[in-house]
């Protein structure tokens, strides 16, 4: 079977540069949904915790589950609305105030211009009256940035519209709640960090996706994807390689496949425009399910050591080439 490898010291470093940036540790939320962005939910809660995060960011109640002994505090951006006594839950909508259980403590999103969830600015007031009328515990007001990895002046004008937000909630009476805007680009573009709390996803697993004008911190990516040979044989110059033979053998060849494809979650990609591997190895041919086939004879073999190096050949991101990576493959921690 194919196996990741997670570099634990290359995880701290990049929560490091993160620490530095928020002035604390106890200020970073750990994204851990969708698997921990294909790294292994479980481990990287584990690996976050051992560091000192206490906090982290999820999708649902299950992943939430999965992980509570890990934090002390856990909020979930997208489920059912239930009293719990470490979990916070986002309100994206105003019916969701109204399907909410009573008691239940919960952080308000704003709209500030992504237009993708959150209560406009001009419904605050609204917002809040219903969550007092459903006895509900107002602990935290959020938004998301559609922007901050791009240049623009976007950025700067969610931020203005998020700050005209706090007053809204600090006129209705609300002082002692957290407030808190940034991701992983805008805290990493951030000159002087004033927030309650930072949701650092992409980047703890040590991707910047800040273009090159801004002031790049470097991050080391954790997550490397290997396989493992399954059979060698020579070609002949003229034969052809797996489906629809797409690849003719220009020599006499040592050819072998290894077992990793888009059964893993690895992009299936183009046989004209072959995907190099991290070892510098054109995939010949078609990807199958399960297996690749390259040219050569190593036991072991490295697909990829680095995200957005592989998303730049895949034509995407680093966030779908990790998050698409199957749960089932072998995490193993270096």
């Amino acid at each position: 079977m194919a196996f990741i490898k997670i570099n634990k010291e290359n995880f701290f470093y990049n929560l490091n540069q993160i620490a530095l940036k928020t002035g604390s540790k106890e200020k970073i939320a750990i994204v851990l949904k969708d698997n921990a962005y294909g790294h292994g939910l479980v481990l990287m809660a584990k690996l976050a915790s051992e560091y000192g995060i206490t906090q982290a960011v999820v999708r649902t109640y299950s992943e939430a589950e999965k992980i509570e002994t890990f934090f002390e505090h856990i909020l979930i951006l997208g489920d059912r609305i239930i009293k719990h006594e470490s979990y916070t839950f986002t309100i994206n909508s105003l019916e969701d105030i109204t399907q909410a259980q009573s008691g239940a403590s919960v952080e308000l999103k704003v709209n500030t211009g992504m237009h993708r969830n959150g209560i406009p600015i001009d419904e605050i007031a609204l917002a809040v009256e219903q969550i007092k009328q459903h006895n509900l515990n107002l602990v935290g007001v959020m938004t998301h940035y559609r922007s901050a990895d791009e240049m623009g002046s976007e950025w700067f004008w969610q931020k203005k519209n998020f700050e005209a937000a706090k007053e809204k909630i600090k006129e209705l009476g609300y002082h002692g709640v957290r407030f808190h805007s940034h991701n992983s680009a805008s805290i990493l573009r951030c000159k002087s960090f004033d927030e309650d709390l930072v949701r650092v996803g992409i980047g703890a697993y040590g991707y910047n996706e800040l273009p090159t004008p801004f002031d790049r911190l470097a991050l080391k990516p954790v997550l490397s994807l290997h396989a493992k040979k399954v059979a060698t044989r020579l070609l002949q110059k003229g034969e052809r390689i797996g489906y629809g033979g797409d690849f003719v053998a220009p020599k006499e060849m040592q050819i072998s496949t290894y077992d990793i494809g888009y059964g893993d979650g690895w992009c299936r990609s183009s046989s004209t425009n072959p995907y190099i591997t991290a070892e510098n190895l054109p995939i010949l041919g078609r990807i199958s399910m399960d297996f690749i086939s390259l040219e050569g004879n190593k036991k072991e073999i490295c697909m990829m050591d680095d995200a957005q190096h592989a998303a730049r050949q895949l034509g995407t991101i680093s966030y779908e080439v990790t998050t698409a990576l199957q749960e089932k493959i072998e995490k193993i921690v270096i």
